[in-house]
């Protein structure tokens, strides 16, 4: 699994012009996922990104977590986030994951989040041409591979 993960002042989903996602303080985070991605996967990602210390303290210095500061998250699917761009110009997505595969997998990956947070975590719509909105706060922008543990 690799994501995006955005410390966002505001971000908004919209499908066909209806807002389906709207938070405020808390994170944006992309989730691209391969076929081979595991409840392993989930769980490290969840809880880096709970964990994670990113967000300033009262002397502004990024310690605090989204849990710290009880701040919302959006979770995308994006499987573009698998793209390869080795031959030609034109992506393939051959490492990303079918629906059939991912679909569960976003599924539980968001429910873990919810666990871990203990709080709703709002979503976009897989597989839907989602307008996404955001005001990137920092910018703080980190990513992160479960195959890639850095």
């Amino acid at each position: 699994m690799r994501t995006v993960i955005q410390r966002v002042s505001h971000a908004t989903v919209r499908v066909d012009g209806k807002v389906v996602a709207d938070i405020q303080k808390g994170l944006l985070v992309l989730l691209g996922i391969e076929e081979e991605d595991t409840q392993e996967d989930i769980d490290w990602l969840v809880n880096k990104i709970v964990n994670l210390r990113i967000f300033g303290d009262e002397n502004h210095v990024m310690n605090l977590s989204i849990k710290d500061i009880g701040g919302e998250i959006i979770a995308v699917s994006q499987f573009t986030l698998h793209a390869s761009t080795k031959k030609g110009n034109r992506p393939s997505y051959i490492k990303a994951a079918k629906p059939a595969i991912a679909i569960p997998l976003y599924d539980d990956f968001v429910h873990t989040l919810e666990l871990i947070l203990e709080k709703k975590v709002q979503t976009g719509i897989f597989g839907a041409d989602m307008k996404v909105a955001l005001l990137n706060d920092g910018p703080v922008t980190i990513i992160m591979d479960s195959k890639n543990k850095e």
